[in-house]
């Protein structure tokens, strides 16, 4: 069999740059599978981004989003497999600074407790910022104030969603299991600044995102005689 052509408009590369993104986050999701620390939370962390992986795959064959956005997805998939590799609160990136650097980077800025959480939290507004406008964009105007605050309230939404699954899950299942997936680490506004740094991602990619477009009036502007 040959393999089907590229859609119409796209090159080869962009054609099969899905597909590179699929690979990277399979293998991945291989590594960090293997001999996670905790077994039991590992599992119950990949029951959402395995979801979201095959409710991607079957809308990309009706509205695929664009190459940028997949990537901007495939990173953040990483970095959560990551955390479900170690668990959020165990994330031993003060190891990895001293190795590289010579120095811990909690000791080096004061930080107290593992922040990877808080990371992948501001990761996943800054990061799903684009891909959430263009699954919204059919259903607004472009340009219109709704196309600007859309992602932002998803982003919030789901970023609230996610923080009462986290509780409902660490009530139901309780001991360890219960503790190692809420990773509050005695912090009792961790869901709160959670939720806050999601926002504050989301803020940030859309100030990214109105930087060409606001170069590029300034261009096209007409000048005064």
């Amino acid at each position: 069999m040959t393999a089907s052509p590229p859609a119409p408009g796209r090159s080869p590369s962009l054609a099969s740059a899905p597909a590179l993104m699929v690979a990277a986050f399979t293998g991945a999701w291989l590594v960090c599978a293997w001999k996670p620390w905790f077994p039991q939370d590992w599992a119950l962390e990949n029951v959402l981004p395995l979801l979201s992986a095959w409710w991607l795959l079957r809308r990309h064959r009706r509205m695929p989003l664009s190459t940028a956005s997949y990537a901007l997805l495939t990173v953040f998939g990483i970095a959560h497999e990551i955390g479900s590799h170690y668990t959020y609160a165990e994330v031993p990136y003060a190891a990895w600074s001293e190795a590289l650097l010579g120095r811990s980077l909690g000791e080096t800025i004061g930080l107290q407790r593992n922040h990877y959480d808080r990371l992948v939290h501001f990761l996943f507004g800054l990061l799903c910022h684009r891909p959430l406008r263009e699954m919204l964009t059919p259903q607004l105007v472009a340009r219109s104030p709704a196309s600007r605050w859309a992602p932002l309230t998803m982003i919030a939404s789901i970023s609230l969603s996610y923080e009462l699954m986290e509780w409902l899950a660490a009530e139901t299942f309780g001991g360890e299991l219960g503790q190692a997936y809420l990773g509050t680490q005695g912090d009792p506004w961790d869901s709160q600044k959670d939720s806050a740094l999601a926002l504050l991602g989301g803020l940030a990619a859309g100030v990214i995102d109105r930087l060409p477009k606001t170069r590029a009036s300034r261009h096209t502007r007409p000048r005064k005689a």
